[in-house]
């Protein structure tokens, strides 16, 4: 076997393992190029030129389509539900809202008992931070 096809192999090795290491399907299209052309080597062992050319047109044809293919196996994140969508929310205190025994915020239609660490009033602004239980932890919109 010439050498020139196992400095093909031996990069198609480095982009495999690259790609395992990334999800993202572009050291994929590197690894089939090195294919193309350690296989390219072995019949024509002298053209390294063509070999060259060989790795980096497949590489380049096979780019957009993977990135096609990434959108399509690829899922959005799932959009938040339930009480994880008030996170970052504007809401209005109804309650003054005490660091020790907390408050009420109505927050799109619904009252909340609330939590902060620092004291606000009724009618006062904030944005909710997390949820703790039942109690949203809110700050002060500045």
């Amino acid at each position: 076997m010439p050498n020139i096809v196992w400095i093909w192999l031996a990069a198609l090795v480095i982009f495999l393992i690259l790609e395992l290491m990334t999800p993202t399907l572009i050291f994929g299209c590197f690894v089939v190029g090195s294919l193309v052309a350690g296989l390219y080597g072995y019949f024509s062992p002298e053209s390294y030129y063509v070999q060259i050319g060989l790795f980096i047109a497949v590489s380049v044809i096979l780019i957009p389509l993977t990135r096609t293919l990434a959108k399509k196996i690829t899922k959005e994140p799932p959009s938040k539900s339930n009480v994880d969508a008030l996170i970052g929310k504007v809401g209005l205190v109804t309650k003054a809202i005490d660091p020790d025994l907390g408050g009420q915020v109505k927050i799109e239609g619904e009252v909340w008992g609330a939590l902060a660490n620092e004291a606000i009033g009724p009618n006062d602004k904030v944005t909710v931070i997390s949820v703790q239980g039942t109690r949203l932890l809110v700050q002060k919109k500045i």
